[in-house]
């Protein structure tokens, strides 16, 4: 299972409602700290449904899966999943490849450089900049349906994603995230839908300092976020994955 070991002290602060806002200058390739420049176009290549690497970083594997359903001719959704703390592309895949094979769902599923993200303990920088260049690898070899694009993760990168979501919002139509700790940035735009998920006797990433509090913070804010809760650890089902990719066909 991919999970963080402890909660920051900075997690802590965040979780309990205090958002922290990236102070760094734009990263490269961006107009604003967070902000995606890879947009969605007819695609220039063609891929059969399978796996696809579209990079490797000393076997930490960014992989692109197209089930077995997709079509060249017929847009698809597409997710950007995004593991947690200790995770990897690969792992990810395992986890949820059934449920995108279940709902024709195209699945990229990224590696961050480390054993976590880069915002989750710093700015948005190399795996940012990583990310945009893989979603416009993405976008560049398949038709993707611009009103089914999401992006999200779990523990570590649900927090990431759901981040980058309120961010890009405005691009994103749809953010899931999957028992995250906290909401990294201040500067969200467009008003994607959001699906949060968490247990109740999560021990990692508390539900009520992270659950609770980043669904209180979307209500204020006017997102009114789907929020499943479940009797559990720290964990994404099968079931919850494949709730949430129904969700998104919606």
């Amino acid at each position: 299972m991919d999970f963080s070991t402890t909660v920051s002290r900075r997690r802590l602060l965040q979780a309990a409602g205090v958002t922290a806002v990236c102070s760094t200058t734009p990263t490269i390739g961006a107009t604003e700290s967070g902000r995606f420049t890879a947009r969605h176009a007819k695609p220039t290549q063609t891929l059969a449904p399978g796996e696809h690497v579209l990079a490797d970083n000393n076997g930490r594997r960014s992989i692109l899966y197209v089930p077995p359903s997709y079509s060249a001719s017929t847009p698809a959704p597409f997710f950007l999943m995004l593991h947690g703390a200790s995770g990897n592309g690969d792992r990810t895949l395992t986890q949820e490849r059934a449920a995108a094979e279940e709902h024709g769902v195209i699945l990229l599923c990224a590696s961050s450089r480390s054993g976590t993200w880069d915002a989750i303990r710093g700015d948005f920088a190399h795996d940012f900049d990583m990310l945009n260049g893989l979603l416009q690898q993405s976008f560049d070899r398949c038709a993707i349906d611009p009103t089914k694009l999401a992006v999200g993760g779990f523990s570590d990168g649900a927090s990431y994603g759901i981040s980058l979501g309120l961010i890009n919002g405005d691009f994103f139509t749809h953010v899931i995230a999957h028992s995250p700790g906290f909401i990294i940035a201040n500067n969200w735009h467009g008003k994607p839908k959001v699906f949060v998920s968490h247990g109740k006797q999560d021990e990692v990433l508390p539900f009520d300092r992270c659950g609770a509090v980043i669904n209180a913070r979307l209500q204020k804010e006017g997102y009114n976020p789907r929020f499943d809760v479940f009797d559990g650890g720290h964990t994404a089902s099968p079931e919850l994955r494949s709730a949430a990719l129904a969700w998104l066909q919606d």
